[in-house]
């Protein structure tokens, strides 16, 4: 079983490049579980056309953990991908991370957490004890960052890096980076940027996704580009990452950057 996460800064295009990774690897035929570790609970509708699942979070506040089944938290969506939304807690009260921590021991309860490939789809704005629980626990071996070329997500996923070097650390941690992903915003050199970034982290781009309208229109649609569009250029980006995840073998321990060195890269790739 290959297990995955993806992080990176809110907004990016973390779910969106989560979703189509996971229809592109369930039309190849494999068993791909996916699961949504954020409380805004999007990863997944794209896959289920648009339909907002039941989160964890709310059926256990609903039914109590005991009496939530398999068939309420796991829902089928696009190519046969299982989908699971951990949820969150109400506005202002409680722990985000909560949702994932519950989710995590809900889905281990009801033999749920199998598959080829589990994709988890997590967000990476602030790395807590929470967030950071597929990664702590051994649940995501491969972490991949999401960023494009802006610096405040070269931040965040430079402070995922950092959160991946600390837990490699530890004597029985099994997780390490697995390349960086660019959902570009078609800056002037961002492909280049993003690579060089890579590559000071200790790590490469696996993937460079460009912007285009294909990806709004399939949202539109409450579609993946997968569905939507399954030959378009966008849809074989997409497949190309999928192949590229199956088969990669090469992780490594990140060395992540000052944040002077951050800025001073940025501002050498920027178009003045």
């Amino acid at each position: 079983m290959k297990q995955i996460a993806l992080y990176g800064k809110g907004g990016i295009g973390k779910s969106t490049t989560s979703a189509n990774l996971s229809a592109a690897l369930g039309a190849k035929g494999l068993d791909v579980l996916q699961i949504g570790c954020d409380p805004k609970r999007d990863s997944t509708r794209m896959l289920m056309q648009g339909v907002w699942i039941p989160t964890v979070l709310d059926l256990i506040r609903e039914k109590g953990e005991d009496s939530v089944s398999t068939d309420e938290v796991v829902r089928k969506g696009f190519a046969g991908v299982r989908c699971v939304e951990a949820g969150g807690p109400e506005p202002g009260i409680g722990c985000a991370g909560r949702g994932i921590i519950a989710t995590f021991r809900l889905l281990e309860r009801l033999g749920a957490l199998q598959g080829d490939v589990i994709v988890y789809d997590v967000l990476g704005d602030v790395v807590c004890g929470g967030f950071a629980m597929p990664m702590r626990e051994g649940y995501a071996e491969e972490v991949y960052l999401v960023t494009s070329g802006e610096l405040m997500s070269l931040y965040a996923a430079n402070n995922i890096a950092k959160a991946v070097a600390r837990l490699a650390k530890r004597s029985k941690q099994t997780c390490s980076l697995a390349g960086v992903i660019c959902n570009a915003k078609n800056m002037a050199g961002e492909e280049e940027l993003v690579r060089e970034f890579a590559r000071r982290i200790n790590s490469e781009m696996v993937a460079y996704i460009p912007r285009s309208r294909t990806v709004q229109l399939a949202e539109v649609h409450k579609q993946t580009v997968m569905e939507y569009a399954p030959d378009s250029e966008q849809a074989a980006v997409y497949q190309e990452l999928a192949g590229r995840v199956l088969t990669n073998d090469r992780t490594s321990i990140p060395t992540p950057i000052e944040m002077d060195e951050l800025e001073d890269l940025a501002l050498q790739f920027a178009e003045i």
